[in-house]
């Protein structure tokens, strides 16, 4: 599941390196504009929907894939 989330991260910012606590604002110094284009890749990716609320709710790459294992989202 990481690799497939590097993948993603990668394609919209460049990131290579990443562990499952890397924060997104933090570590990677993204915004929200960089968060919500990840998020949208996902869901293109996955064909899935993230609620808004629950979008807020991503701050690490362990976030992400606890949130997709808790939503049976295979990777």
């Amino acid at each position: 599941m990481l690799e497939v989330i590097q993948e993603i991260i990668f394609e919209i910012t460049g990131i290579e390196t990443l562990t499952p606590d890397t924060d997104f604002v933090k570590d990677l110094q993204l915004n929200s504009f960089d968060i919500v284009n990840i998020i949208s890749a996902f869901e293109r990716r996955f064909k899935i929907r993230v609620q808004t609320h629950d979008l807020w709710q991503l701050h690490t790459v362990r976030d992400v894939m606890n949130y997709m294992e808790q939503r049976n989202i295979g990777i």
